[in-house]
């Protein structure tokens, strides 16, 4: 009786060991992941892309950017992002058509010359981004060019709070 006492114990450690290794194994990594979010640059001074990462690589944003059309020239156009995916640091996007005009990024998220986060080009958006344009005869045309996109400087605060007036 006493062995199979010492034998019920021995594989009951055993198995509260193997328990306690696997439990590690499965726990999430301490780093969590980047998060590439924030106003980006675009093609002129005064325009930008706003990106932000959702749940599972989901990505919704707009692109804001003057318009270049006789009708619309000068005018401030907000893009909305029709479809945006973010897979470990690749990024992808479409808008919505705003007056006969779309966009497609392909690229990636990388680090640029910003030295901490929330600094002007602590992220850069590289990659290709395609202009596609629908003319008066209903004709498609389509421009790519390499871009590179910075992240505006986050704004980390001008020192402590003030305290709340109180009457």
């Amino acid at each position: 009786m006493k062995r199979y006492l010492i034998f019920c114990w021995l594989l009951l450690s055993c198995a509260l060991a193997l328990g306690r290794q696997t439990a590690g194994q499965n726990q999430p990594s301490a780093k969590p992941p980047e998060d590439y979010s924030g106003m980006y640059s675009f093609l002129k001074d005064g325009e930008f892309v706003q990106i932000t990462v959702e749940d599972q690589g989901r990505v919704t944003g707009f692109i804001s950017r003057y318009g270049e059309l006789d009708s619309d020239r000068g005018v401030f156009l907000d893009q909305f992002f029709k479809q945006g995916k973010l897979d470990g640091n690749k990024l992808s996007f479409s808008t919505q058509t705003v007056h006969e005009t779309w966009y497609e990024f392909k690229g990636s998220v990388e680090r640029g010359d910003g030295k901490n986060p929330g600094d002007e080009a602590y992220y850069v958006l590289k990659g290709t981004l395609t202009q596609y344009t629908v003319d008066a005869n209903q004709k498609t045309s389509s421009k790519s060019r390499e871009v590179t996109f910075k992240v505006f400087p986050r704004d980390m605060g001008s020192g402590p709070e003030k305290p709340e007036k109180r009457d």
